[in-house]
């Protein structure tokens, strides 16, 4: 007999994002950090297969410190607080794999594409080794709840900070920060590894002047930066990109192993040289948008 999960979370005790510098913005720039939340609520954990540890690997590891001097310099910014491994805000509502619910409707749409296939869907269904991250299926109506009262209030938020900066500027381009594992760095670039990856949609996402200009800010300080390799761009860079209503993003990718211990989820040696690096290229690019 299958077993179901009885998950019951009190969302009212949840406070999902925190925004900075966004009531009246000083740059057209929006940093967008979905993925460095730790927040699990005790009822989830009680649910999965794995420690706390473990889970915490699906995250991306301390980008909003990468960036806080940038937002202590005033540029807009807005970061979930709440784990990705609970809810992933970088997918479509409608990236759920079938097969994790007990029932889940037939008539829902589906969007079975390749996150839902290697288990990273808008919910996880495994762990960063691979390995089941429930004990049991899940009840489709908690994870509705999940989306109304994490994923959407998150995504409204930030449609309002963009919003803000289109009215006050008259264009917008929403920085979405992430980190990337080492791992995948050195499989696809076997010299010295990728440290940082720019998706722009392969240059649809903004103008490419504006990617040109973060890509200098690195290469000036010796770091190997790609376009579009390892990753493109996801949700949040394809979904918010309106060209036509001057609204632009650009995924920013940093390699975990440049600041971090990967294994231990702490800062390294190097984190602070790092971080000043970030915040200083993310200065200089709210400067030049300014301007």
């Amino acid at each position: 007999m299958e077993k179901h999960a009885d998950i019951k979370i009190d969302y009212s005790k949840i406070k999902v994002f925190e925004d900075f510098n966004t009531e009246k913005p000083t740059f057209p720039l929006v940093l967008s950090i979905p993925h460095s939340g730790t927040y699990m609520p005790p009822e989830f954990v009680k649910a999965t297969t794995c420690s706390v540890e473990v889970m915490r690997h699906n995250e991306d590891l301390l980008v909003d410190e990468l960036l806080q001097k940038a937002i202590d310099f005033g540029v807009p910014a807005i970061k979930m607080l709440v784990s990705r491994v609970f809810i992933d805000l970088n997918r479509d509502r409608l990236e759920l794999d079938p097969t994790m619910f007990y029932n889940y409707p037939k008539e829902k749409d589906i969007m079975f594409d390749k996150h839902c296939r290697v288990g990273i869907g808008v919910v996880h269904r495994i762990n960063y080794l691979r390995q089941p991250l429930y004990k049991d299926l899940l009840d489709y109506r908690e994870v509705e709840k999940r989306l109304k009262n994490v994923y959407d209030v998150y995504h409204a938020q930030l449609r309002k900070i963009i919003e803000k900066c289109v009215k006050k500027f008259g264009f917008c381009l929403v920085l979405d920060c992430h980190s990337m594992p080492s791992k995948i760095c050195s499989i696809i670039d076997d010299r010295s590894g990728i440290d940082i990856c720019l998706g722009n949609l392969f240059s649809q996402s903004c103008p490419q002047e504006m990617s040109d200009f973060l890509a200098g800010q690195f290469w000036n300080k010796n770091y190997n930066v790609e376009f579009n390799c390892p990753y493109s761009g996801a949700f949040i860079t394809f979904n918010y990109c309106q060209p036509k209503n001057k609204i632009h993003t650009l995924q920013l990718e940093i390699n975990r192993a440049l600041y971090a211990d990967e294994d231990k989820l702490l800062p390294s040696e190097n984190f602070a040289v790092v971080a000043d690096d970030v915040s200083e290229a993310v200065i200089n690019l709210a400067q030049s948008l300014a301007r």
